[in-house]
C-alpha cells in the first residue's frame, strides 16, 4: 500500500479569493495531491485563524498548510499545536512573531506602495460597531498586485477581489507555528505589497528553506509551477 499523500490546504490572502490558487491546484492535482483551497474570511486574524484551524482538524492524515500574503499570518496561528500539520509554506507572505501585525511588518522595510493604492469602505455592522473594508483600487490593481499577469486577467482579479478589514491587518499575531513546524518560504522579488527585504527577514528569522522568484505579489497566478514545486518539496521533505 502506498503511503498517504499529504493534503495541501491553500489559504489566500487579502484582495484575492480561492480562485487565485487555480493554477497551483491544477499542478498539484496532476501529481495526485488532495487539495483544499480554503475561503479565508478576511475579517479578524484570530477569527480567520480559528476558521482555518477547524478546517484543518477536519482532514484525516498529514497536511501541508500554505499561505499567501496575509494568509501567512493566518496559517502560522492556525497551525499552532496541530499535530497533523507537517509543513508550512509561505508564498510572498507574512511570518509574524507573537504580537506582530501585517501592517507593522509591511512597513518594517521600505518598498511597499500598497497604502496609496487602497480604497477604504467604512461599514456599520449589525451589532453597531464599525469596521473599514479595504480594497485595491481597480485602476491600480495591475501594477500594485500583479504586474507580471496579463491585464485581461488582472481586470477580472480586481473586479472579484475580496476585501480585508483594517482590523485584520492591524491585529497582533498569536504564538507562531513556524517556531515548531518546518517551514518553506517563496520570496517574490518584484513584490510591491510586502517588500522582498521584509519577506527575506521573516524567512531567515524562521530558519525556513527559502527560494526567490522574480515575480509580483501574485506569484501563484504568474508562476504557479514555482509555487507548486516548493509545496511538493515541503511535502516530500516531511513525509
Amino acid at each position: 500500500m502506498s503511503e498517504q499523500k499529504a493534503t495541501v490546504v491553500l489559504v489566500h490572502g487579502a484582495f484575492a479569493d480561492s480562485s487565485s490558487w487555480n493554477g497551483v491546484v491544477e499542478k498539484l492535482q496532476a501529481h495526485e495531491y488532495p487539495v483544499v483551497a480554503a475561503s479565508n474570511p478576511l475579517r479578524t486574524l484570530s477569527g480567520d485563524a480559528d476558521y482555518v484551524r477547524q478546517l484543518v482538524t477536519s482532514i484525516d492524515g498529514p497536511v501541508v498548510l500554505v499561505g499567501h500574503s496575509y494568509g501567512g499570518c493566518v496559517i502560522s496561528s492556525a497551525a499552532k499545536g496541530l499535530g497533523n500539520v507537517k509543513a508550512l509554506v509561505f508564498v510572498a507572505a507574512f511570518l509574524p512573531d507573537e504580537g506582530e501585525s501585517a501592517v507593522e511588518l509591511s512597513g518594517k522595510f521600505p518598498g511597499s506602495t500598497l497604502g496609496e493604492a487602497l480604497r477604504p469602505v467604512p461599514l456599520a455592522l449589525p451589532d453597531g460597531s464599525r469596521v473599514t473594508d479595504l480594497y485595491i483600487e481597480n485602476a491600480k490593481f495591475h501594477q500594485q498586485f500583479a504586474a507580471d499577469v496579463a491585464e485581461g486577467t488582472t481586470a477580472l482579479m480586481a473586479a472579484t477581489q475580496r476585501p480585508v478589514t483594517d482590523a485584520a491587518l492591524g491585529e497582533g499575531a498569536s504564538a507562531p507555528a513556524w517556531r515548531d513546524v518546518p517551514s518553506w518560504v517563496l520570496v517574490a522579488t518584484e513584490d510591491k505589497n510586502i517588500p522582498p527585504q521584509a519577506q527575506t527577514f521573516m524567512a531567515e528569522r524562521a530558519n525556513a528553506t527559502v527560494v526567490s522568484v522574480p515575480a509580483s505579489h501574485a506569484v501563484g497566478v504568474s508562476r504557479p509551477g514555482d509555487v507548486a514545486r516548493l509545496i511538493n518539496e515541503a511535502a516530500q521533505a516531511t513525509r
